[in-house]
């Protein structure tokens, strides 16, 4: 057996372990609003606005002048590059804005995915040069954990070993880079909704992809208790005919972790894959009320599933910036009470809540 040097001091471990606890406290889940320019242009033109930079900055200002309540239910926000770097109208900076409430302000530092040659349509994802000089700056500008997205697809063919192998290695590359900087590395392997497979085959692949990514994780010595795990619930394909009950899906994905997931990973963050606002919600409190075992925090890290409400409310007038502002809480709120395993049906199903925000073959 190789010698394993020390990767991480005594006082890095602990900093990152109280970083992810801290993002992860009971009741609390993460914003994701690191939408690439891309991704925001699909966002805003859905609502009649145009994509420049001050209309994506007023946004995220909505998102981020939450109240108290805010506070309650929110323990991080993963920025995008210019978000990093941009202030609200009263001229704080959208770090300072966020960390003044006490929420982990996070970073989104992946590059994008890339094909992966010599596979049916498969991907991994780049951003790895210079990796370590971003985190180190990042960590000076206020950033205290990161997010990596990597991608892979249920079909007949795929995921391929190959493209499981690859993409557990490039996230476990990117968490030690996270680590060395004092950045706590939200660990992202999504499988994507699209295709027709049940529930049984979802469960089946995310056992094998998450399997995987913890092998590559103690291959590349990275501290558990200092990462979170940001993973797809177990969901039947888009276009499966059979229809799942919340409790089926609970079982599901509480069973592919439990087989998985070691018990020192702080928190599992899920991401909402297409689900509508609602559906969201309510799959995340049946995880929470699971009867199994569950050792670790099961929260929240939504995009979609935490905005569309506030996006369709604001439509780019400023005369609905604190409705928009209120859409977003409520959501907040809702999802918190759901991570707690607390959330009772609001009837919101027949609004934008219950609109389903599935996007084919999505990227960000």
């Amino acid at each position: 057996m190789t010698h394993q040097y020390p990767a991480l001091s005594a006082e890095q471990k602990k900093e990152l372990a109280d970083i992810a606890q801290k993002i992860v406290a009971p009741g609390k889940g993460i914003l994701a609003a690191d939408e690439s320019v891309g991704s925001m242009a699909k966002r805003l033109s859905g609502i009649g606005v145009d994509n420049i930079e001050e209309n994506r900055r007023l946004y995220r200002q909505l998102l981020f002048k939450g109240d108290e309540r805010m506070q309650e239910c929110i323990g991080g926000v993963i920025f995008f590059h210019e978000t990093m770097y941009q202030q609200g109208d009263c001229g704080t900076n959208f770090v300072k804005m966020i960390k003044d409430k006490g929420i982990v302000v996070g970073i989104k530092v992946d590059k994008g995915v890339v094909p992966l040659a010599g596979t049916n349509g498969e991907t991994t994802t780049q951003g790895l040069d210079g990796l370590s000089e971003r985190c180190a700056q990042y960590k000076k500008d206020g950033a205290d954990f990161a997010k990596w997205r990597s991608v892979l697809k249920i079909s007949e063919t795929t995921p391929s070993a190959l493209a499981i192998l690859e993409n557990a290695n490039v996230l476990a590359r990117y968490a030690s880079i996270c680590q060395q900087n004092g950045i706590v590395p939200i660990v992202e392997p999504e499988i994507l909704p699209d295709g027709d497979h049940d529930l049984k085959r979802c469960q089946y692949v995310t056992e094998k992809v998450l399997a995987a990514v913890y092998k590559a994780l103690s291959d590349h010595h990275v501290y558990l208790e200092g990462t979170l795990l940001k993973p797809n619930m177990v969901t039947a394909g888009h276009a499966c005919p059979t229809k799942y009950t919340a409790e089926e899906i609970a079982m599901a994905t509480v069973t592919a972790l439990r087989r998985t997931v070691p018990p020192a990973v702080p928190g599992v963050t899920f991401l909402s894959g297409g689900q509508s606002e609602e559906e969201a919600t309510i799959n995340l409190n049946a995880i929470n009320n699971c009867p199994l075992a569950r050792p670790w925090a099961l929260t929240f890290s939504y995009g979609r599933a935490l905005q569309a409400s506030a996006l369709s409310a604001w439509r780019g007038k400023k005369e609905n910036e604190d409705a928009a502002t209120n859409e977003f809480l409520k959501r907040a709120e809702a999802n918190g009470l759901a991570a707690l395993g607390k959330y009772e049906q609001s009837g919101d199903g027949c609004g934008a809540a219950g609109q389903s925000l599935y996007v084919a073959n999505h990227a960000y």
